[in-house]
Order: structure tokens, then C-alpha cells, then sequence
């Protein structure tokens, strides 16, 4: 919930989805998809790439700022759900149920079972995100020093402890694991933005690593990460997807 004080900054600085990756997921699938739900949609970076392929969306999320940014941005025929996927009810089903960088925010308590129970007999999951970095090692090394006082790191740890050098990432571990799911691929789609320095401290703000800082420690941080940035700067955005089946 700490994303809606800055979901206009969200929509503006956050990179968006490339219609690759919506490629991939419809050709994983194998048939047409006619139906999706998102969860956590946020301002609907990745629900506008697949209603743009002429499929019925729900987009869901709990935080009533973000969807009011996202409804700015979606074609009308998206449907929108204010809750939580904890909260979410099990029918309608669907086709497809995906989740743009916001899977982590979920409960692992009965989430696989869960997501099973909303998609059809043939359904098809997909969860799609990534840490993002800074191109230039040293640079990102001076951004490290500029912050570490008062924020020692702004990425999020994998949810179940895989290292991030493992040959399968979260969510696809758990996928791996459960009963409910088969057919489990892992695909890198690689992204990249070029970026001025405000822009990427722009992008910085809506973290929420940075949005539970004071906001007065927030400024300060980010004033002092600005001077030692150089005027344009290339941030490494590769997208991890994960798909699988209902099993």
C-alpha cells in the first residue's frame, strides 16, 4: 500500500512491457486467450499491452490511488477490482492469470492454490518482473555509497531465499514444486532504458524501499545519489518470465 502516494511518479518513471514478452505468453499458451486477470495491476503497465490483443482484463489491486491512475490509462473495456489477491473471489475463471512485478507482495500461504482455483481446466499462469541496475558498474557502486547511511539496499529479496545465481528463479521454484502446476519454463527478455539522471531518480522514488523512508530522509538520500550520477545514465531492465499450466 505505499505505492499510491506516488502512483502518478509510478506511471511516468516506471518502464513499461514490451510487446515480446505478450508474444511469448500467448504463444506458451497455444490457444486463444479470451479472458485475463492481473494481480497487484498497479497503473496498468502490463494490462494495457495484453488488452491491446483484444483480451477481456481484470485488473486488480488493493490501492485505491494506484487504480484511479491506472483507469487514466487502459482502454475502457479493462474491468477493475479493488482487493487484494488474498481477497479476491475464486469465480469468474479465466485463461490467463499473470502478475506484473507484484507477486511478491502476496501471501504464500495458499497462493499456488489459489491461482489454480481462478483459471479455467487449460489456464495458463504467467509472472513476469525483475531486479533492475545500473549499466555502469561504477556507477552504481557511487550510488551504493551515497545511500548505504541510510538504506543499505533497495532490492527485494527472492521470497523463498533462492541465490540469485540459481539456474531457476522464484516464482518458478514454488512452481516447481507444487502439485497444481506443470509445464514450468523460465524465459530472460531483455530490456534496457536510457535515462537523465532525474528521470532515473525518478524512477527511485516510486521503490518502496525508498517510499517507507521518511520523506525527509527520502529527499536527502536522493540528493545526495544525484550528485554523483552523470547526466544520462543506461538502466539494465531484463524482465524473468515465468509460465506454467494448470495441472
Amino acid at each position: 500500500m505505499s505505492f499510491g502516494s506516488a502512483a502518478s511518479d509510478y506511471e511516468r518513471f516506471r518502464p513499461g512491457y514490451p510487446d515480446e514478452l505478450v508474444d511469448e505468453v500467448l504463444a506458451y499458451a497455444g490457444r486463444p486467450v479470451h479472458t485475463a486477470l492481473e494481480i497487484g495491476a498497479g497503473t496498468g503497465k502490463a494490462t494495457r499491452q495484453f488488452a491491446s490483443r483484444g483480451i477481456a482484463v481484470t485488473a486488480t489491486d488493493p490501492d485505491p490511488a494506484m487504480l484511479l491512475e491506472l483507469r487514466k490509462q487502459v482502454p475502457e473495456t479493462v474491468g477493475v477490482v479493488r482487493a487484494a489477491f488474498e481477497d479476491l473471489p475464486l469465480t469468474p475463471v479465466y485463461d490467463l492469470v499473470f502478475a506484473a512485478a507484484s507477486l511478491h507482495w502476496t501471501s504464500p500461504d495458499h497462493r499456488w492454490a489459489r491461482v489454480a482455483a481462478m483459471l479455467r481446466r487449460d489456464g495458463i499462469f504467467a509472472s513476469f518482473g525483475g531486479q533492475m541496475h545500473l549499466a555502469d558498474a561504477d556507477v552504481e557502486r557511487a550510488v551504493g555509497a551515497a545511500r548505504a547511511k541510510f538504506l543499505a539496499d533497495d532490492g527485494v529479496p527472492s521470497p523463498d531465499g533462492t541465490p540469485a545465481d540459481s539456474p531457476m528463479q522464484w516464482p518458478g521454484t514454488e512452481l516447481l514444486q507444487s502439485d497444481r502446476f506443470t509445464d514450468v519454463r523460465q524465459l530472460i527478455i531483455e530490456r534496457r532504458a536510457a535515462l537523465s539522471a532525474d528521470d532515473y531518480v525518478g524512477h527511485l522514488s516510486t521503490i518502496s524501499a525508498y517510499l517507507e523512508l521518511p520523506e525527509a530522509v527520502r529527499e536527502h538520500v536522493f540528493d545526495r545519489i544525484r550528485k554523483v550520477l552523470p547526466g544520462r545514465v543506461t538502466l539494465v531492465a531484463d524482465i524473468t518470465l515465468h509460465l506454467a499450466r494448470l495441472g
